[in-house]
């Protein structure tokens, strides 16, 4: 699209991945890697469509993938459950994802990239003045370029009140991006699930567009006072629970999103 930025190609859409398992970096890959440098990398594969239905105002799609080696192996069989819902100008994504470790045990080691993330349109992006370098966990450089500001709106807030890009790195159990695209009011959140592995996440929210959650990374955003290593042995499973907001129209407060947050807490508790 006219006008967006053309850095990270593996940013697509909302994914749900990480930056190192057993070694491989499913985070990172796309078809912009090169073919000799494929065997460092992962790919989640698609399988199966379980499960579809809709009423007028929630739907539930139900997914299987692989993720497998470079050679085809499979490492993890992923169940996704969506659940989309609809309340006035107000849509949600739920995502209940399953991952179940095959023949091998899994080590995901402390990483900054991952788990769920979102790239958001230029609009929605913070203003920027600068430009700027990321290296990946696999030491390749990605240049973000300084680009006319014009229609970008975007500020962070996170549950704490902490504003723009000071909520990289910190933990917190939601974070809402709020800004404009013409003239129409957004709000986009992502909010943590209390039963999830390393609650709260830590969050690798950029200015530029990215917009993630990460409790396995622990080591980075931490400056080394905390290390996870996350590790499921052959066999076992985890269980991770997020929720995507979508408003238009008007920001949500900090009191609307907290009533989400609260009813998502909840939700699969007896």
């Amino acid at each position: 699209r006219g006008g967006e930025r053309t850095d990270h190609p593996h940013h697509v859409g909302m994914w749900f991945n990480y930056g190192d398992v057993n070694g491989l970096d499913f985070w990172n890959n796309s078809t912009a890697i090169a073919a000799d440098q494929k065997s460092r990398y992962g790919t989640i594969k698609h399988v199966a469509v379980k499960r579809m239905s809709a009423n007028d105002d929630q739907a539930e799609l139900e997914v299987t993938m692989h993720w497998q080696k470079p050679d085809g192996t499979n490492l993890i069989k992923q169940d996704s459950k969506y659940i989309f819902t609809t309340k006035g100008d107000l849509r949600g994504i739920e995502l209940i994802t399953k991952l179940t470790v095959l023949k091998e045990d899994i080590a995901f080691k402390d990483n900054k990239e991952g788990l769920i993330g979102i790239r958001v349109a230029r609009e929605l992006e913070q203003p920027s003045n600068q430009s700027d370098i990321f290296t990946d966990a696999n030491g390749v450089a990605t240049g973000v370029t300084k680009m006319n500001n014009e229609g970008v709106s975007g500020k962070y807030r996170n549950f704490e009140g902490v504003e723009g890009d000071g909520v990289w790195g910190i933990r917190s159990k939601w974070v809402n991006l709020n800004g404009k695209i013409g003239d129409e009011m957004v709000s986009l959140v992502i909010i943590d699930n209390p039963e999830n592995v390393g609650y709260p996440a830590y969050w690798h929210a950029r200015g530029y567009g990215l917009f993630a959650a990460n409790p396995l990374g622990q080591k980075e955003f931490s400056k080394g006072k905390e290390v996870l290593d996350y590790k499921l042995k052959a066999g076992q499973s985890v269980v991770f629970k997020y929720k995507v907001l979508i408003n238009s129209g008007s920001h949500l407060t900090d009191e609307q999103v907290n009533t989400v947050f609260n009813q998502f807490s909840e939700t699969g508790k007896k």
